[in-house]
């Protein structure tokens, strides 16, 4: 996109903020960047170019404008929908992993070399991993310096700065201020600013349209006791996190998701932001989505309907494995029910001083030694459960940012118990694939087929093809004919 530059200055000269994180304009005669919906009067286009990445114009030498942030843009929707390595690393770099294990450690989750993986992400995002990292660094600094009181040397380590110097340096560098100038502009009331010791609040972008009903709907209505509730108009849940755990509160707003994080540790900031980003599908691009179902003249009316409909996702891909394979052949409030035992009996205990939550869902390792006759399951499901959570602590399966997807789906209808259904869903929300489809799920079936759609899989399944490479949005159009609760906000009417 952001070789084309007519298409992009188009895009600056009329603010489409559609194209937010798609790609950034710096301006040459300021040695300013920002984002193409910048409330500025447009440069003009000879003193315009255009960047694939914040860290590519932080690494031209450019720092971020002050009035549109645009450090702070939606993620490009480009990273989620592509399954290449490339794509696969920017998510790894988004997760924090650069700084919890270096460059070398990104590069043998992705059988890399370092040199290759500086020079494939410098050709596409114009700055290698250490500047992407630096760049998210530098954001979650100001995050952490506008939102809490904590002394500005905790914050550098915080944010994964080696030193205070590099830390005060790119600040300075990135946003033209010094992090207590920072401070000082955010002393000014501003909204969802949190009182709260210990509380982080902050505001995810997202590109709109964003549909809440059926995201955190369904999200709602699946969740685990203990780990996840639904209270006081917001979606609540524990997080397992490399440094400690945490609990998050998210709640929907008409141009952003408010985001109340408490964390036992604050390096774990960008790792938690990562995994909610991804829960709620944020990077998503909206009108690109419905563009491609809104030309199919049966779905049209439901785009129409309710456009910006979002995939759930999840914050950590093995616990969604373990749900998913207590949600086969049952109601939701039966696989609810299973896994709040399991929860109970081998999840981690967190204190939670705001709300109901008491449990970190087990992880794999404390699941894959339990003894299968405590189990309220049919025999052959317990095979299958034990079987995965096996896998997954001893590392044959690995589910997440980093993984091939096909590869994954391979690697899971290898185990016994696992069909396309389990497969496809655990690839659209686990492992976020835009184009995952269930044409066999009972659901689909009878949307379609209300709709005058094939209902058989098989023709389904053709006749999806034109929906490519979104037909797991197709699918939450789809689910939303039905009037279950996973398609309405807790206390809507319906």
């Amino acid at each position: 996109m952001h070789t084309e530059t007519e298409r992009c200055v188009r895009a600056v000269q009329s603010k489409d903020a559609r194209f937010d994180g798609v790609f950034f304009t710096a301006v040459r005669t300021t040695r300013i960047y920002c984002r193409p919906s910048c409330p500025v009067v447009p440069p003009k286009p000879e003193n315009m170019e255009f960047h694939p990445s914040a860290a590519s114009c932080q690494r031209a030498g450019f720092r971020a404008c002050k009035r549109c942030r645009p450090d702070t843009s939606p993620g490009s929707p480009e990273w989620n929908v592509r399954a290449d390595a490339v794509a696969r690393a920017v998510r790894l770099i988004q997760d924090g992993v650069v700084d919890r294990e270096g460059v070398p450690g990104l590069a043998q989750r992705l059988g890399w070399s370092t040199r290759q993986i500086e020079r494939q992400l410098l050709a596409e995002l114009g700055a290698g991993p250490l500047a992407l990292a630096r760049a998210q660094r530098a954001q979650t600094a100001r995050v952490l310096i506008e939102t809490t009181p904590l002394p500005m040397g905790e914050i550098a380590f915080a944010a994964g700065f080696s030193s205070i110097r590099t830390f005060n340096d790119t600040v300075r560098e990135v946003f033209a201020l010094t992090p207590g100038e920072l401070r000082a502009r955010a002393a000014r009331p501003a909204p969802d600013r949190s009182p709260t010791p210990g509380v982080i609040s902050l505001r995810l972008p997202f590109r709109t349209p964003l549909e809440p009903s059926n995201l955190f709907g369904h999200l709602a209505a699946t969740a685990v006791p203990g780990v996840e509730e639904w209270r006081d108009g917001a979606y609540r849940r524990t997080l397992d996190l490399p440094y400690g755990h945490g609990i998050v509160a998210l709640a929907p707003r008409p141009d952003h998701i408010a985001c109340r994080l408490s964390l036992t540790d604050p390096r774990d900031l960008t790792h938690a932001i990562s995994r909610c980003r991804r829960l709620l599908d944020l990077d998503a691009d909206p009108v690109a989505v419905d563009e491609r179902l809104r030309a199919d003249p049966l779905l049209a009316p439901l785009v129409d309907a309710a456009p910006g409909r979002r995939v759930p996702g999840s914050v950590d891909p093995a616990e969604f494995a373990v749900r998913a394979v207590l949600g086969q052949q049952v109601s939701t409030a039966a696989a609810r029910t299973h896994a709040a035992r399991l929860v109970t009996a081998h999840g981690t205990p967190v204190d939670d001083p705001e709300g109901g939550l008491t449990h970190l869902f087990p992880r794999p390792e404390a699941l894959a030694a339990l003894d299968p006759e405590t189990l309220a399951l049919p025999r052959s499901r317990r095979g299958t459960l034990l079987t995965l959570v096996r896998a997954l602590a001893d590392g044959s399966l690995t589910l997440g940012p980093a993984d091939d997807r096909e590869e994954a789906r391979a690697r899971l209808l290898a185990l016994p118990g696992f069909g396309p259904w389990t497969t496809e869903i655990i690839a659209m929300r686990a492992l976020g694939d835009p184009d995952a489809f269930l044409p066999g799920d009972l659901g689909v079936r009878r949307a379609a087929e209300g709709l005058g759609l094939p209902g058989t899989p098989a023709a389904l399944t053709t006749r999806a093809a034109h929906w490519r490479p979104w037909r797991a949005y197709a699918v939450q159009y789809l689910w939303a004919t039905d009037d279950h609760p996973i398609n309405h906000l807790p206390g809507e009417g319906h």
